[in-house]
């Protein structure tokens, strides 16, 4: 009999005790068994809590310097760069300027405001001719850059004393935008408010005309004011230095090497939320097709797969993939340098103290580098052509590539015709220049990082919960030197078939938040203008006006313009749309082919041509204003049509543009 049968039976249990009469009772065994057990759980758990003092010697390790003050102090530095940039411009213009200290005596030091206390900032003047720079680009709607948000929430809050801190602003932005340099502007002024002492003039850059040449004429006059305000002589070091030294590494794992990742070793191999810039999630691509019927561009649709990532995004909202360079390019640098491009080298900081230990994840192999983090297609900029002249054996070489990093008017004008107007990147210019062969390494420690590439998402949340959709055209162009420049991101997208061999072809992405967004009440009135791609958001708009239909809710009129070359060419996403007009999710389409007809027709005449119904949705209706697509030209003409509709415009007015 077992003891659950026997504790079952009352009178089995009783039976037995009266004939057998047992040495130990039935309380005995329970308080035996129980002290056994608890005997058992103390040796096997006791064992299992002796490591707890070995993490807490890790605690030291993981704690970060937040006080910049203090690694000034430490390192003997004396002038401090913050930097607020989202595609690394402004982190390379930070990075240079605080390289510059050093020709006149002074030592800087490059920091992103996201990663110290910004409050310190009133401590500054306990360090003698000290200043405090900030390189600040403006991202979307005047918005201040990722890392440079919590900064600007902090200076839009506080009421810091800035009494005797000297600073300087360069802003970086873009003319064809609204808020023009809203940023740098923005922080110029508010520093003044508080009581610290602008020491030279607000830099304004634009990257719709030649933002480096920008640069380089603030940067040659502000020195100098420098030097004034402090009396202090230039040094007349020119020569470059190295902030970082080679280190070839022959026996790693393979475990311990970086493959592409942008942040956590075998974070690719290993995926977990919550995914970001530093962790990108490894969408799979579900759809690749081509939207247009004809015409000799490509343009094309992807879908990007989010199940189980736990990734949220909303109508409006921007995609960021993570693209890779083409490996013809990468190989043919190799070649021309002599390099085994598979060696497995880390670049490490000479400054131990700094934060940056290395210009990109270390260890890494030059293939790799070269491939997923460094920007090998864009034309150089002139602080890199002035570092690498030094490797030039031909004097005639080396001469121009000085000249063309001078603020001389021939030095810009030679930089604008053989660099920028002629795209030459890092491969032309070695291929131009067969004088010139620097090591792999220092043009590694060069070349600015391969950034990010952003899309409006053409899909609603609400419709599409597990799945981002992109509409994108493929770069690819001939140069005046005859060579065919392909981009980057288009074109490593254009190949992504979702499923390569067999295996699930995946993107490495991200979502960035945007202001793009639907109005709150649904009953707003929408007028969305977006020729050519810029379709994308307002695909979302579209998909999310008609799920809220289908909820019952009373939605506004919804109204698109949308322009293209030829309506049997690349009409993008014509059936759909024709189908969201059929059924009503659409209250009017309205698109303009631009070359189906002698005149050229374009959105802003299709504007002005329903100025009545256009100024009603507005005036009267409280219409809120969506244009989408290039900031250079559309843009400004589409803006002036509303002006020129109405004296002044009723209602909201939001673009989600670029150049």
């Amino acid at each position: 009999v077992t003891m659950a049968d026997t504790r079952a039976d009352p009178a089995a249990q009783s039976e037995l005790m009266v004939e057998d009469e047992p040495f130990f009772s039935y309380l005995d065994l329970f308080l035996f068994s129980l002290i056994a057990g608890l005997l058992v759980y103390w040796i096997i758990f006791r064992k299992k809590a002796e490591p707890i003092p070995e993490f807490k010697k890790l605690e030291p390790q993981t704690t970060r310097e937040t006080s910049f003050i203090g690694k000034m102090k430490k390192t003997g530095k004396n002038i401090v760069v913050f930097y607020g940039s989202q595609t690394g411009t402004g982190e390379e213009f930070a990075n240079r300027l605080a390289k510059d200290a050093h020709r006149y005596g002074m030592k800087g030091m490059a920091a992103d405001p996201e990663e110290y206390d910004m409050s310190e900032l009133s401590r500054l003047t306990e360090i003698e001719n000290s200043i405090a720079i900030f390189c600040l680009a403006t991202y979307g709607e005047g918005d201040p850059t990722d890392n440079a948000q919590d900064f600007y929430d902090w200076l839009q809050e506080g009421d810091a004393d800035f009494s005797g801190v000297k600073y300087t602003v360069f802003a970086l932005g873009n003319k064809t935008y609204e808020h023009y340099n809203a940023m740098g502007k923005y922080v110029d002024k508010r520093l003044a408010e508080l009581g610290a002492q602008r020491i030279f003039d607000l830099g304004m850059g634009d990257d719709d005309g030649n933002l480096e040449e920008d640069f380089v004429s603030w940067r040659e006059q502000f020195w100098p004011a420098v030097c004034e305000h402090f009396g202090v002589e230039a040094t007349g070091e020119e020569s470059s230095i190295r902030q970082y030294e080679l280190k070839v590494h022959s026996d790693l794992n393979m475990n311990k090497i970086y493959t592409g990742e942008l942040g956590r070793l075998m974070s690719f191999e290993n995926q977990k939320p919550p995914f970001d810039s530093k962790n990108p999630f490894l969408a799979a691509v579900t759809v690749n097709r081509k939207l247009n019927k004809a015409g000799d561009r490509h343009l094309m649709h992807l879908e990007l797969d989010i199940t189980g990532s736990k990734i949220r995004y909303e109508s409006g909202d921007h995609v960021a993939v993570y693209p890779i360079n083409d490996s013809v390019i990468v190989n043919r640098i190799g070649d021309l340098l002599g390099v085994d491009l598979d060696m497995v080298i880390s670049l490490n900081n000479l400054d131990e103290e700094s934060n940056k230990k290395h210009p990109f994840p270390c260890p890494s192999t030059y293939r790799t580098a070269l491939t997923h983090y460094l920007d090998i297609t864009n034309p150089p900029r002139t602080n890199v052509l002035y570092e690498l002249a030094q490797y030039a054996t031909e004097p005639k070489d080396q001469e121009n590539m000085r000249k063309m990093a001078s603020s001389s008017p021939e030095g810009k004008a030679l930089y604008q015709s053989w660099v920028l107007d002629s795209c030459r990147n890092i491969l032309a210019i070695l291929e131009d220049l067969p004088s010139l062969r620097p090591p792999i390494d220092h043009l590694c420690e060069l070349l600015p990082r391969l950034q990010a590439r952003y899309y409006s998402i053409a899909s609603s949340s609400k419709v599409h919960p597990n799945s981002i959709h992109i509409c994108a055209v493929v770069v690819e162009y001939e140069t005046k030197t005859g060579r065919v420049n392909k981009g980057v991101a288009t074109n490593w997208l254009k190949n992504k078939m979702p499923t390569d061999n067999g295996h699930k072809t995946t993107v490495p992405m991200y979502i960035r938040k945007s202001q793009f967004r639907l109005p709150f009440k649904s009953t707003n009135p929408v007028i969305m203008v977006g020729p050519g791609t810029g379709i994308a958001p307002f695909m979302g708009f579209v998909q999310e006006r008609g799920w809220l239909k289908e909820q019952g809710k009373d939605v506004g009129d919804t109204v698109l313009y949308y322009g293209c070359r030829y309506k049997n060419e690349d009409f993008l996403y014509q059936e759909d749309l024709e189908e969201f007009e059929k059924t009503g999710v659409l209250t009017a389409l309205n698109v303009a082919f631009s070359r189906d007809q002698a005149e050229k027709v374009y959105v802003q005449h299709l504007l002005k041509k329903n100025k009545e119904a256009v100024w009603r949705l507005v005036h009267s209706d409280n219409a809120h204003i969506y244009i989408c697509g290039d900031a250079r030209n559309m843009a400004r003409d589409v803006q002036n049509a509303f002006y020129e509709i109405a004296e002044e415009l009723g209602g909201r007015y939001s673009q989600d543009v670029w150049s």
